[in-house]
């Protein structure tokens, strides 16, 4: 359900969706630079099925962009401040929910998302634990941050050179952080979007989606992980 809560830039949208027995651990989700669609509201919701409470914030006061270009637009055009305020606001909000399984909380972060993922988990180190990369590597201090991180790419990406995202594996791995990352050949940057068909890759979303909750569940949860597909 769409709800508004408050941040210190005034109020803000976002998109909440509860576990049908009522609790469960929380997960953020944190969309690209398409805006909060239903491509990310419909991650929330598929979270919520399997067992987790997830909060998606609308970093974007409501704007959204279906093109390339009109996504560039929003990003050159982004209130910066606003979306900290969002993104900070959206882990209180999550952490006050009733029947919220555990103080630990998770978040998926989908390429501009998983940039505020990772100040997130250096902002908030005793919230987050367990942080999903989908397409997007982040800068963050390691050291300050309590996070496992999982991360999915693609094995040739344009917006994301795979010496950086090794270079940020390394920082995690020297900070003492767990860290799997995976790299898929034959898939391209917005692989798990399905309304992307330039780029959606059904094999690999459902794997990749198998190794997010498998994660999740083992890091928020404490239930060991089982992915059934073979590894890409």
């Amino acid at each position: 359900m769409w709800i508004d809560f408050d941040t210190e830039a005034g109020l803000a949208k976002g998109y909440l969706a509860r576990p049908a027995r009522g609790s469960g651990p929380g997960v953020l989700v944190l969309h690209a630079w398409w805006g909060l669609t239903a491509a990310f509201t419909s991650v929330a919701d598929r979270l919520a099925a399997e067992g987790f409470m997830a909060f998606a914030p609308d970093l974007y006061q409501g704007r959204t962009a279906q093109t390339i270009p009109e996504a560039e637009a929003l990003m050159n055009n982004r209130d910066t401040d606003r979306m900290a305020a969002a993104a900070r606001a959206a882990v209180g909000y999550l952490q006050a929910q009733p029947g919220l399984a555990g103080p630990r909380l998770g978040a998926v972060g989908f390429s501009m998302g998983s940039a505020w993922m990772g100040l997130l988990t250096q902002w908030y180190p005793a919230a987050l634990k367990a942080a999903v990369m989908f397409y997007g590597a982040m800068d963050a201090d390691y050291t300050q941050a309590r996070a496992a991180y999982q991360g999915h790419f693609a094995e040739n990406d344009p917006y994301e050179d795979e010496k950086w995202v090794r270079a940020m594996e390394d920082g995690m791995r020297a900070a003492g952080r767990e860290a799997t990352l995976y790299f898929y050949p034959g898939a391209g940057h917005w692989f798990f979007e399905a309304n992307r068909p330039d780029a959606y890759n059904p094999a690999v979303a459902k794997l990749a989606w198998e190794r997010t909750l498998a994660f999740l569940r083992e890091h928020l949860s404490g239930q060991a992980p089982s992915v059934t597909s073979s590894p890409g």
